[in-house]
């Protein structure tokens, strides 16, 4: 049954369009963050890896959108890169002095770009 369901989303994936797949990743960052946040004494363990999954995701999304063959206008391509900039800085200020309150900014930055990506669909 678990592998039914497993090539189920795989399918669903492959036949999703990029921006419900990049939605649906930022809100996976977003719940893995907001548990954390909940639960910070039971799980702050997991906040290495939760940061780490983030910051990939978003290396991913400034890293296309600043390449040259990027088909968005370059003011939408430098906005996603001056956040994902941001959002750089924000996980090095976290994992210098890590408490729940910093990971607010990341949880809603992520939850909001996933948003406008949903309404554009």
């Amino acid at each position: 049954m678990q592998h039914a369901a497993q090539t189920s989303g795989a399918v669903a994936k492959q036949t999703s369009k990029p921006r419900e797949v990049e939605a649906d990743l930022l809100l996976t960052a977003a719940a893995r963050l907001q548990a954390i946040h909940d639960s910070w004494d039971a799980k702050w363990s997991e906040l290495d890896a939760a940061l780490v999954y983030n910051r990939r995701l978003w290396s991913i999304f400034v890293s296309s959108a600043t390449s040259p063959d990027n088909p968005l206008p370059v003011g939408v391509r430098q906005n996603v890169a001056n956040l994902g900039l941001f959002v750089f800085n924000h996980t090095l200020s976290i994992l210098a002095n890590p408490r729940p309150e910093g990971l607010g900014l990341l949880i809603n930055i992520n939850r909001e770009l996933a948003a406008g990506l949903l309404a554009r669909n």
